[in-house]
This record gives structure tokens, C-alpha cells and sequence, in this order.
């Protein structure tokens, strides 16, 4: 719930960082410098031990970019012949998914070896599919009431124990709700229902179980398989035959105004129905893509249900409910379900792809609807994005050759990679023709808006965190700023800055957990007559626009 929390919760800060802060940048290596060049590949000779794919593609720039040295050259090639033998063996050991990650890296650099590994990509991406609970299985069991899908869901539960309040001991748990996906007793929920099960930081007590709609009184033991924080989804099994299996749907074939019925447990009440309508199809309340805002109602108990469509085939997972504003509920797309099982059948955590830019989808002039691509207005130095070669003003028009019109596009494109692969971006160029980058994707921190703090000077960060570039107007006094550009409906826009304005960066302050930044500021606005004023801006450290 965290995310979500960020957009109606109240701002506290307990901790403060200067303006005067120690920057880590990182410049892009000097491939024309023979010094540089030897150490860049060194660099990429001791990585090849550890992250053969990111060698590959340090490996890659470096001999694109130095394409007369042979040692650059021949330094690829053994990445290459590293990264193929590591697809042949993940195949041989039926690690599709592996497969797959190093197949497409390879691709990506134009490095395929047909001798090594001759199924093709399609096929790998099938066979990464056969055995995923929710994408494999047929539903042996059709629904002809409603009922017979009640069955299908579950009550979650997490015993925590006891807690201890004013010398009184109480019982502690958390409740939520899941459905199955497979005969075998895969179960889909929410993160947030069994965080406590997986946070290092949790050292308490903790059991989970599932509760059966026909028998409430029994707790079923149930294991935690795989886990995504950023789409607050997990996996779980227990080992019992389900009594029904949930088809999962296709979220695109909802609109606005479309009926659709949650079923969960809502305050422990289990086989609860209730019915509503898809309010909104485009609510960005997560870090990454959008969320279906709902009418049903939906309370404390219901995370992790499924959201159904009048033929009873899950179009989206319950997540949350706002307390106090009845009505204003929200699910996940059953697609981004779709793209993340894969990952969450593996095991483990699931860690998002990133490679340190920050965008909004570019519209044609003129028109509000229409719409030609993510436009990069800023890449953060040292960041994979920044080392490939994105620059800011550049326009992604393509991921893997799969064309991206909006940044939800760009964002679906990314939740299909495994982090540490290497995608092919097609991007226009602010000067006019196109240029393909082979970018790879880095493990999506949790606040991208601090990693840009920690490696941007304060004139660069505050662009994507606030949405104006500042430009420094004095050598003796670091505080003193000009406004050299604002993004459109960013904060800063809101607040009435514009091109040019004097601005005293006065303190940055940044909460405990790293996620929201308070920035105190000096400013003369133009759109204010340059009247003097002092004020304050507020941001969160993450937001959908980081990619």
C-alpha cells in the first residue's frame, strides 16, 4: 500500500540533507582516449566473472565506439561467446526464463551464435510460458453460477502472534483475500497482504495460512513462491487439489462504465460479492503503469480478490480502497498479472527494469489524444541510459522492435524484461532521423528520484523531481539559480515558475525512508511580477514517469 499512501497521506520529515551534498558522478567512459579505453575494458574483463550479459554490453559500447581497436573488438567477441554458452546451458536446464534474458541481450547487440542455441526467440518465449500457473492451465472446470467461483477464492491470512498493548495481549494478523489459478493451488494476492512473510526487516512472529469459501473454520498452511512490491502481486501455494480455477481475462476488453463484480473477504467476511462499474481506466497510482479505479465496494479484508467480468474471467486484481471515501476503490490489470507471472513462478522477489531516465508521453501539437512516443526530458549521468547514449529531447519510439506510443507502452514493454537484460530502443532524435540504442536494464530502485539526487547535481535533479532544470548564475554562492526550463504540468509548472526566474535553492530536505523530498526555495516569478517570495515544494522520491 505503500505507493498509494504517497498520494493522501500527510508529509513528515525528520531528517535533512544539504544543498552542499556529496555528488557520485559517474562519466561516461571516453572511448578516444587510450587510457580510458583501457580501463573500460578491464573493467568489463573483471565483470565478465560476475554479470557475463552486463559485460556483453559494456563490451558492446566499447567497441562501437572504438572501432579500429582490435582489443575492444576481440573483448566482444568473448562476451558474446560467454553469454551464448550461458543461454545453451540455462536452455538444456529448461531455465527458459534465463534463456530467454540472454537470448534477447544477445539479439539486442547483434551477437546471436545460430550454432549454439537454434529454437528462436518465439519459441523460447513459449516454452518460458508452458509451465506458469494461470498462463498454462485450461480450466477443467467451468463455472455455471456464481457460486461455483466463490469456491474458487480464499481467505489470506498472516498470524502474527500476540501484540501487547498496555499490559494486554491480543491477537495479531492480517487479513486478505487471493483466488486460484491453477488445479495445483496457486494463488494469487496482493504484496501488501504478506509483506511480513518476506521483509528482511520484519523480525517477528509470522504463519501464513489460506481459509476455503466452503470450510472457514480450517487454516491450510500456504507458502510465499514470488513476490513484486512495485505491483503489489504475489504468488502463493498450498497443497491442496482447487475447487475451482479462475480463467484469467483480457483487461483490454473493458471500457469505462462496464459492469464488474470482486470477490473477497472484506473485515474476515468471506464469499462476499459485490458489484460496481470501472470508473476509470488510466488512475497512475503506481510507480509503474495504470490502475482500474472501481466503484464496487471494497473494504479491509478484500485485497488480492479478483475483480471478474460478467463471464467470470478475472480482469483485474483488488488492491485498495481509499478509508473515509466510499466508492473509491482500485485494481490491477490482470495484464500486468499476466506479465508478471513468469517472474514470480521463478521465485523469489521480482525487481522491475529501469535504465535511469525520466519521460512523459509526447502528444502531437494540437491534439490531446494523439500521441508519438515517450519524450526523454532527462537521463540520469551514469546510469545505463546515460552510458548507451539517450539523451534528453530524444523520443522512444520502439522497445525490441515492438512500437511504444505513450509511456504506458513503454512501461508494458519493460514489465516483460527480467532486470539485466538488454533491449534494443529505436529513438527519433530531437535534430531529426532515428538512432537505435542497445540499453541495458538495471534493477529499478525503490525511489528512483533519490538515486538521481545522489548522482545529479542539484541543478539536474531537481528536473525530474520538481520539473524545472535550474542552470547555476553565481560562482561564489552555489545557492543562487536561473529557471532554464519547466515541465509541462510538472510541480514546479503548478506553482507558477517559467523560464528564467531567479530561484535560491535554499535547503533540500529528504524523509527517512528516502521517498519524499521537501525542497525550501527563494524565488522571483515572472508570473508574479518577480515579487520576492519564499516557499516550499513537496515531491515524492518515485512516480510512473521514471523509466
Amino acid at each position: 500500500m505503500k505507493k498509494l499512501v504517497l498520494f493522501f497521506a500527510a508529509f513528515v520529515f525528520v531528517s535533512c540533507t544539504s544543498i552542499d551534498k556529496n555528488v557520485e558522478l559517474i562519466p561516461r567512459p571516453d572511448y578516444t582516449e587510450n587510457d580510458a579505453l583501457s580501463d573500460e575494458l578491464s573493467l568489463v574483463a573483471e565483470l565478465l566473472k560476475t554479470d557475463p550479459v552486463k559485460a556483453l554490453w559494456r563490451s558492446y559500447l566499447a567497441a562501437r565506439n572504438a572501432r579500429e581497436n582490435d582489443s575492444a573488438q576481440k573483448l566482444f567477441e568473448e562476451c558474446s561467446r560467454s553469454v551464448s554458452e550461458l543461454c545453451q546451458k540455462a536452455y538444456d536446464s529448461k531455465d527458459y526464463v534465463e534463456a530467454l534474458r540472454c537470448f534477447r541481450s544477445l539479439s539486442s547487440v547483434n551477437a546471436v551464435d545460430e550454432n549454439v542455441l537454434q529454437v528462436g526467440e518465439q519459441k523460447l518465449y513459449a516454452l518460458a510460458l508452458s509451465n506458469v500457473p494461470g498462463l498454462s492451465a485450461v480450466n477443467k472446470k467451468n463455472a455455471a453460477t456464481v457460486s461455483d467461483m466463490i469456491k474458487g477464492t480464499v481467505t489470506v491470512l498472516v498470524d502474527k502472534g500476540i501484540k501487547i498493548e498496555r499490559g494486554m495481549g491480543y491477537s495479531d494478523s492480517v487479513l486478505g483475500s487471493g483466488f486460484f489459478i491453477s488445479e495445483d493451488g496457486y494463488i494469487v494476492t496482493n504484496h501488501h497482504v504478506i509483506s511480513d512473510m518476506v521483509d528482511p526487516r520484519y523480525e517477528g512472529f509470522a504463519r501464513l495460512y489460506i481459509k476455503l469459501a466452503e470450510d472457514p473454520d480450517t487454516r491450510i498452511p500456504a507458502k510465499v513462491v514470488g513476490w513484486d512490491s512495485t505491483l503489489d502481486l504475489a504468488l502463493l501455494k498450498t497443497e491442496i487439489k482447487a475447487p475451482y480455477v479462475f480463467e484469467l481475462g483480457s483487461s483490454s476488453d473493458l471500457s469505462v462504465g462496464d459492469r464488474v463484480f470482486a470477490i473477497g473477504s472484506p473485515l474476515g467476511l468471506d464469499k462476499t460479492l459485490t458489484s460496481g462499474i470501472i470508473s476509470s481506466d488510466d488512475r497512475h497510482l503506481f510507480s509503474a503503469g495504470f490502475v482500474f479505479q472501481i466503484d464496487a465496494a471494497v473494504n479491509s479484508g478484500n485485497s488480492g480478490g479478483p475483480l471478474i467480468d460478467e463471464k467470470g474471467r478475472v480482469q483485474a486484481v483488488v488492491f485498495a480502497g481509499v478509508m473515509n471515501y466510499q466508492g473509491l476503490n482500485f485494481a490491477i490489470p490482470v495484464e500486468y498479472l499476466r506479465y508478471d507471472l513468469p517472474f514470480l513462478f521463478a521465485g523469489g522477489e521480482r525487481k522491475h527494469p529501469w535504465c535511469g531516465a525520466y519521460g512523459k508521453t509526447k502528444r502531437l501539437p494540437g491534439s490531446g489524444s494523439v500521441s508519438e512516443g515517450v519524450l526523454v526530458n532527462y537521463v540520469m549521468p551514469g546510469s545505463s541510459g546515460d552510458l548507451s547514449g539517450l539523451t534528453e529531447g530524444a523520443t522512444v519510439v520502439s522497445v525490441n522492435g515492438v512500437l511504444v506510443s505513450s509511456l504506458d507502452d513503454l512501461h508494458s514493454c519493460f514489465m516483460q524484461e527480467s532486470k539485466g537484460t538488454i533491449v534494443l530502443l529505436e529513438v527519433q532524435n530531437p535534430i531529426g532521423g532515428t538512432t537505435s540504442f542497445a540499453v541495458y536494464l538495471e534493477g529499478r530502485p525503490e525511489n528512483p528520484g533519490y538515486e538521481i539526487y545522489r548522482h545529479d547535481l542539484i541543478s539536474g535533479s531537481l528536473l525530474p523531481i520538481l520539473g524545472m532544470r535550474l542552470v547555476g548564475v553565481s560562482s561564489s554562492n552555489k545557492k543562487k539559480f536561473s529557471v532554464v526550463n519547466v515541465i509541462k504540468g510538472s510541480i514546479a509548472d503548478k506553482a507558477g515558475f517559467s523560464e528564467n526566474d531567479p530561484v535560491d535553492i535554499l535547503n533540500v530536505k529528504i524523509s527517512d525512508e528516502k521517498d519524499i523530498a521537501y525542497v525550501e526555495m527563494y524565488a522571483r516569478k515572472r508570473k508574479n511580477g518577480y515579487l520576492d517570495v519564499s516557499l516550499g515544494l513537496t515531491a515524492s522520491l518515485d512516480s510512473p514517469y521514471y523509466f
